[in-house]
């Protein structure tokens, strides 16, 4: 299993064989995506969101933008 260490300016280099399975290159964005407390994914982010067009079908219900930020406020003052 690759590992790699923390420096004291809390930087890691991530092993080749990652970064070839990953696809990402000096430059690219990577992402830690919480799975379960304490236990985290990398992710590489190197992809545009315009990407994502039309990978789950037609929308059945139309919704407005006010609706989203409606949503999105509501999510955000719920209790964590």
């Amino acid at each position: 299993m690759p590992t790699a260490t923390v420096t004291g300016k809390g930087q890691i280099t991530i092993p080749a064989n990652v970064r070839q399975a990953l696809q990402v290159e000096p430059g690219d964005r990577v992402e830690f995506v919480e799975v379960d407390p304490g236990r985290f994914e990398v992710v590489a982010a190197t992809h545009s969101v315009t990407e994502l067009k039309g990978m789950f079908g037609k929308a059945k219900n139309r919704v407005s933008i006010a609706d989203m930020n409606k949503a999105i406020a509501a999510r955000g003052a719920a209790p964590r």
